[in-house]
């Protein structure tokens, strides 16, 4: 979705007066851009964000004239920024999905309130095809300015391990972390497996149909891990989604999976899944009642992230201002909001640079050495 607020009509009409026809010369000249990503452009007014298309021209008078008589009241009174921009042109944060998924939306609601910390414009482009690699290989075609912001899952580091694109991990620096969302492992509510310690008993007589995503994703890695450390026998069934996994879980056609915090909720409260433990160190406030794998004696953990990475040689003073500026906008609660829709919480999902490009490397490593346990890569 595109975002526009008073703000941002004040930078793009020229007229010192704004008029309505200003207004819609601007919408006019953004047609074509408006029109390939297919979003309705937004008034921000106050808490409520409203198509522009119901706006009444008055609306939109009042708001841009009063945006400009603040920001002519502030350059007469010598007002000036902290901080300059970024950068002198639009950042584009690079997405390796289609529009509309997942990373496409936390992207958009990251940005809501990134415009406004940052004080930079931004927008969405994708680059789908070959599960990252052609979003990594146009990242490192631009210029390291940080305008350049590439948004990242763990598929751009599997993609990364198995060589399928030509950046490599040191290419880049985390500038923020925007979702944790830890793994459960869960059985069926009819499942002879009412605790881990039945499931692990069961794998004995026979190995047990695991749904995963896809093979070598996450879900798969993870379950290698905690399998091993557990001597649970295992074996994968890919089904392409976690939606479909737990399907798949649901019809009874697979033992057990692992879904996220965001994608077993539902199931969890109404009794459809059971969640036999958390792939994580800590127990989640929500979900006091179940065991991590950690105290259990098993140090595992999963989780699917979503955050942003810019190239490495970006200058450090230009990294530290993005994050500082992205960090801020996402404690913010319109993110927040966003957040918890999933289960989630700012203060466990959020992080700066400093922790995710350390968390980035980490789980670089931990993904490529866990492929080649899994004869993925040699």
């Amino acid at each position: 979705m595109i975002w526009i607020n008073c703000e941002h009509l004040v930078k793009i009409c020229a007229n010192p007066i704004i008029s309505v026809d200003n207004i819609h010369k601007f919408m006019n000249s953004e047609s074509r851009l408006l029109r390939s990503l297919r979003f309705e452009p937004i008034i921000i007014k106050g808490n409520k964000m409203i198509p522009i298309n119901t706006l009444k021209k008055t609306t939109l008078a009042v708001c841009a004239s009063f945006a400009l008589s603040t920001t002519a009241f502030a350059a007469s009174h010598g007002d000036k920024k902290e901080k300059e921009p970024v950068c002198d042109k639009p950042i584009e944060v690079v997405i390796h999905s289609s529009y509309g998924g997942g990373t496409d939306v936390t992207a958009r609601m990251m940005m809501i309130r990134s415009r406004r910390t940052l004080d930079q414009d931004m927008f969405v482009i994708s680059k789908r095809g070959g599960s990252g690699a052609k979003a990594q290989n146009y990242v490192l075609s631009k210029p390291a300015d940080g305008c350049t912001i590439m948004a990242l899952t763990q598929s751009h580091l599997y993609t990364m391990a198995q060589g399928k694109s030509d950046m490599k991990i040191d290419d880049i620096v985390g500038v923020a972390r925007a979702m944790d969302d830890p793994t459960f492992l869960v059985a069926g509510k009819k499942s002879e497996a009412h605790t881990i310690e039945d499931l692990i008993a069961m794998s004995k007589k026979r190995a047990l149909n695991f749904g995963v995503a896809q093979v070598g994703g996450t879900e798969h890695i993870g379950l290698a891990q905690f399998s091993k450390a557990a001597g649970i026998k295992f074996k994968v069934v890919p089904f392409g989604s976690g939606g479909e996994m737990l399907q798949a879980l649901l019809s009874g056609a697979i033992d057990a999976t692992l879904p996220n915090v965001s994608e077993a909720a539902t199931l969890m409260a109404d009794g459809s899944v059971r969640a036999l433990v958390l792939l994580a160190e800590e127990r989640l406030p929500d979900y006091a009642d179940i065991r991590t794998s950690y105290e259990m004696g098993y140090e595992v953990k999963t989780s699917t992230t979503r955050g942003y990475a810019d190239l490495a040689k970006t200058p450090k003073d230009k990294i530290d201002q993005i994050s500082e500026g992205m960090v801020k906008a996402m404690q913010h609660e319109v993110f927040a909001n966003y957040l918890a829709t999933a289960g989630l919480k700012v203060e466990t999902s959020v992080a700066g640079t400093a922790v995710w490009d350390k968390g980035l490397k980490e789980e670089y490593l931990k993904a490529a050495g866990a492929l080649k346990e899994l004869g993925i890569i040699k």
